[in-house]
């Protein structure tokens, strides 16, 4: 972990256009948010990383940037953003800005004056020629579509989209692209932003253009994977813009195992400061996440310690807004709501590393009610759908896949009252708000002392005031059916905290008891036996 990362941070993570609408537009803006700063200060975090806010056509909702050194009108303008560095720096909240280099938009300059023939710029994307009639290799998509569309009106080139096809990647083999990358990290660094959540930062370098091994998911992947000329472009944009400005990065890297995440962010590398891995959200699928199977918290917590014990130090988050959301991965929890979100606090402030708190998580938001695909806007989602409809699989199944594991789960707007628009806005919102939300909402957990609300804020003041929780070594303990056991421990002072993750009573493990002192529960007595959905925070007195 680089020296300009401070270990007591806890990130709020914001998704914009779902966060709050100051205007009646129904989309989320930074006006919005900055209303929002002394709530956001009253959780105890000390970063915020805005989801994409650059200008873009919002195909990918954001993530496909036409402009990265303007603000999207539809979020506001650059002296919002500006009023919001600075209100949320003098609340001691850092902002991270969210950066999106394997690809930009077809509509970004470069891709445009690409098509109208200028030289230099074709060579900032993967153009390439098909072979025999064919596409110019057997690769895979992401996002279930051929990544190779035709180049203009070409009849025999193609450029290369992992994404949507509105998504062209970047050539990195282009040091002009590196140079372009470079001067937009310090655009935003001069502006006050203290670092950056790096999109699939792991993709972005492909060493070559080859056919890939033929796989279910994703062929060619191979050539793409945490590449030798992946880790050059992070060191040098640690070395030459990262260091300087004092700023950090964490990487959302797609596919890695521990050898990968450690080569990626271990601190003699000089990468990243840690890494987004995937495996332990990853537990309740077969094969890709749209065929799920029911969580089985052994398989997580075995995970968990697995990651906890192979890196010195983890992203720790649950929730964010590409995935559905944690509590309602549990199906046997939803009589338990507030006790798993209250759990699932527990656990995300006691591992070893950065916490990430997602929107909404804090109150205890449950995935969508989409009735149908047509209150869907997730493009992933509606691509997925049609390729689900290829295969001739039922439309009921199809249709359960997508309520199930939408991205769109994450990203239904913030539950900020029980008023008919959440307390988000006062006009259509972009996306259906849940119903629920007259019963999940920010104004009511605030007027409860013993709520969700007040449990996560008590969670994240509890970490960032032990030394034990921040710096302290993680020793598993016991990881049974149900039950999962581990202990933090630094310079004499030891912790052991236990969770039921199960809707059923379950017995406390007889290796793990011992007489203690209870520093934190999600529930306010002690028993013999472990409740449903139960976390405690001992300090063992022997």
């Amino acid at each position: 972990m680089g020296k300009n990362f401070k270990r007591d941070t806890v990130v709020y993570q914001i998704y914009p256009r779902s966060y709050r609408d100051s205007d009646g537009d129904g989309i989320g803006d930074l006006r919005g948010i900055i209303s929002s700063l002394d709530y956001i200060a009253s959780l105890g975090v000390n970063a915020i990383w805005l989801s994409p806010i650059y200008q873009s056509p919002d195909d990918d909702n954001g993530y496909d940037i036409s402009d990265y050194k303007a603000i999207s009108p539809k979020f506001g303008t650059m002296d919002d953003f500006d009023e919001l560095v600075r209100e949320a720096k003098a609340r001691g909240i850092d902002i991270i800005m969210d950066l999106v280099i394997n690809h930009t938009s077809d509509e970004h300059e470069w891709f445009q004056r690409a098509l109208h023939g200028e030289e230099k710029y074709r060579k900032y994307y993967i153009i390439e020629k098909g072979q025999d009639g064919k596409l110019p290799n057997n690769w895979g998509n992401f996002f279930a579509e051929c990544p190779w569309t035709p180049f203009g009106d070409s009849t025999d080139e193609y450029y290369l989209h992992l994404f949507s096809k509105k998504q062209p990647d970047l050539n990195w083999h282009n040091p002009d692209v590196l140079a372009e990358i470079s001067d937009i990290m310090r655009f935003w660094l001069d502006r006050g932003v203290r670092g950056f959540r790096c999109d699939v930062i792991n993709i972005i370098y492909k060493n070559t253009l080859a056919d890939g091994k033929k796989r279910f998911i994703l062929t060619g992947q191979e050539h793409y994977l945490s590449t030798d000329g992946c880790h050059n472009i992070l060191k040098t944009l640690r070395e030459t813009v990262l260091e300087p400005y004092g700023a950090w990065a964490v990487g959302e890297t797609v596919f890695v195992n521990l050898k990968q995440a450690r080569d990626l962010c271990d601190e003699s590398r000089g990468e990243l400061d840690m890494v987004f891995s995937f495996e332990h959200m990853e537990v309740d699928q077969m094969v890709v996440k749209w065929f799920k199977t029911k969580l089985k918290p052994q398989k997580l917590m075995r995970c968990l310690s697995k990651w906890q014990g192979g890196l010195d130090w983890n992203a720790i988050y649950f929730e964010n807004h590409d995935q559905p959301r944690f509590i309602s991965r549990f199906s046997d929890g939803e009589g338990y709501r507030e006790k798993l979100s209250m759990m699932v606090a527990g656990l995300a402030m006691t591992l070893r590393g950065t916490p990430f708190v997602f929107e909404g998580q804090e109150i205890g938001m449950t995935n969508g009610d989409f009735q149908n695909l047509d209150e869907v806007e997730d493009i992933e989602s509606h691509n997925v759908y049609a390729m689900a409809k290829s295969l001739h699989l039922p439309s009921a199944y199809r249709w359960r896949m997508i309520q199930r594991t939408s991205r769109d789960n994450a990203r239904t707007p913030m539950q900020w009252s029980a008023d008919e628009g959440a307390g988000f806005t006062t006009g259509t919102p972009w996306l259906k708000i849940n119903h629920n939300h007259t019963e999940i909402n920010v104004e009511r957990e605030s007027a409860r002392e013993d709520g969700v609300l007040a449990f996560w804020r008590y969670m994240i003041s509890l970490r960032k005031s032990l030394d034990v929780l921040m710096d302290g070594d993680f020793t598993p303990l016991y990881e049974g059916r149900t039950v999962y056991a581990y202990a933090r421990a630094t310079r004499g002072e030891r912790v052991v905290a236990i969770f039921n993750m199960s809707a059923k009573s379950a017995k406390m493990p007889k290796s793990i008891l011992c007489e203690s002192e209870l520093i934190a529960s999600n529930y306010d007595t002690v028993e013999d036996t472990l409740r449903p959905f139960e976390f405690r925070l001992v300090r063992p007195l022997a």
